[in-house]
Formats: structure tokens, C-alpha cells, sequence
């Protein structure tokens, strides 16, 4: 029999002193430490492990649970168009013609510590931004943090936190992720206010976060977008500076009904 006491569920199956320890573990929020000590003392054949495997399997199931909450946190910040976006065997297809080399090695994120750029390019359902949310979950599985957003609604959302006087601390909010991916770069038009708020966001990130650009259009087509000559040269100079590329030229994803 068990009722509800405190914390946690007293079990009369244990005594007094093991029901207060694991009480005290749910008041200091270590409940999936507290839920395999129960499992333990209520185990007959714990005692037949040796003492430091199963205080590490107590240690352990409260650090992967808080891990997973984290990601689970992380996931959901990272707005991701594909949150199940994932490395598998449909990358190494010939006719996509991926670099799969390079890809493999952007996957380990050591880019995001220098950090540099990367500037993802091809013609639409190629997969690019299929493959840069699963660059972005390689990241989040590192607890990095994480914001992948197309290029109007970023600048719209500039421009919001203008009007509401929030601009400074928009412009701070993206600064603050390891990695921003930029999608659909090249879909939007960039009069003189929308050019300052793109130069702003890039500007505070250059050289301290790493910025993933995602676009149709190849990067010599770029500057045509920008209505203003000097933001164009700023702009995409802190962009493309040592940047790393990919480059999609394959078969049409959307065609063969994959999940791209």
C-alpha cells in the first residue's frame, strides 16, 4: 500500500529513514535520483552490485534526465522547421551529390567554436534546409544553443522590436545563440531600415557566433539584393569572410518524396 506523503509517494515496503532520504531528494528536486534509490532499496538483489555502480547509476539517471530537459528546452527555442532532421543514409546517395566529407565534419560543430560561417547554397529541394537542421540538432545535442529562422521573418521581427522600442535587446537575443541559421536568404527585399537591421544582427555576432546562411541564389548574386551599396559590402562581408560552403547541386528532394 502507498499514499501521498510530502514529496513523493511514501512506500511502506521501506522503512522510515530510506522514505525520509527519498523525500529529501524530491524537496531538492533530484526526483530521478530519488526514483532509483526507490527501485534499489525495493530490490532485493541490489546489494549484489558493488556500491560505486550503483551510486553511479543514482548519479547518472539525474544528470541524463536534466540533460534531456535541457535538449528538450534547447529544441523548442531552436524553432526548427525539421526537429527530427537527422544524418542518415539518404545522405550518401549519388545523385544527390552531396559533400558528405565536409558535412560529416560539420556535424562535430568544432566550427562553431572559432567561429566561423557557413553559407549553404543550391536550387530549391535540393535538402539544404533539411541538412542545416540537422547540423543545428548536432549542435543542440552539444547544449549549444541554437535559432534557425527565415530571413523575413527575422527581419520583420526586427523591425516589431523597433516600433516597441526593443530593439537593443532583440539584436542582443540573436547575438546570444551559438548558431543562428538564416533561411531563405534572398527571398525578401532590403530597403535602407531593412538593411540596418540585418547589418546590426550580423554586425554584433561577427566574430564571436557562428552564422549559417541558407539560400537559393548562389553568393555572387547576393549583393544585387541590397538596396544600399555600403550595407551590401558590410553585410556581406562579415557574411562570407572565411566562411565554409556547401553547395547543392543533386536531384530535387520534394520530387522523390522525401521528407526534405
Amino acid at each position: 500500500m502507498a499514499y501521498r506523503y510530502k514529496e513523493h509517494i511514501f512506500n511502506e515496503a521501506l522503512s522510515p529513514e530510506e522514505n525520509l532520504l527519498i523525500d529529501r531528494l524530491f524537496r531538492l528536486r533530484l526526483s530521478s535520483m530519488a526514483e532509483v534509490l526507490e527501485q534499489q532499496l525495493l530490490n532485493p538483489n541490489t546489494e549484489l552490485d558493488p556500491f560505486f555502480d550503483r551510486l553511479s547509476a543514482i548519479v547518472n539517471a539525474e544528470w541524463d534526465a536534466r540533460q534531456t530537459k535541457k535538449f528538450n528546452r534547447l529544441l523548442k527555442q531552436a524553432t526548427l522547421k525539421y526537429p527530427n532532421a537527422a544524418f542518415d543514409e539518404a545522405l550518401y546517395e549519388p545523385d544527390r551529390e552531396l559533400d558528405t566529407h565536409t558535412i560529416e565534419l560539420l556535424a562535430k560543430c568544432d566550427w562553431l567554436d572559432t567561429p566561423r560561417n557557413l553559407l549553404i547554397t543550391g536550387d530549391s529541394g535540393t535538402g539544404k534546409t533539411y541538412i542545416a537542421n540537422a547540423l543545428c540538432i548536432s549542435a543542440l545535442q552539444q547544449m549549444r544553443s541554437v535559432r534557425y529562422i527565415r530571413a523575413n521573418p527575422l527581419i520583420n521581427e526586427a523591425k516589431k522590436a523597433n516600433t516597441a522600442g526593443n530593439e537593443i535587446e532583440y539584436v542582443n537575443l540573436m547575438a546570444s545563440y551559438d548558431l543562428l541559421v538564416i533561411d531563405d536568404f534572398g527571398l525578401m527585399d532590403l530597403n535602407m531600415n531593412k538593411c540596418r537591421f540585418l547589418f546590426e544582427i550580423l554586425e554584433t555576432r561577427d566574430t564571436k557566433k557562428a552564422t549559417a546562411i541558407v539560400s537559393q541564389l548562389p553568393v555572387s548574386k547576393w549583393w544585387e539584393m541590397f538596396l544600399d551599396n555600403t550595407y551590401a559590402d558590410a553585410c556581406l562581408s562579415r557574411i562570407t569572410s572565411k566562411a565554409f560552403r556547401l553547395e547543392f547541386k543533386g536531384r530535387d528532394m520534394r520530387k522523390a518524396k522525401e521528407p526534405f
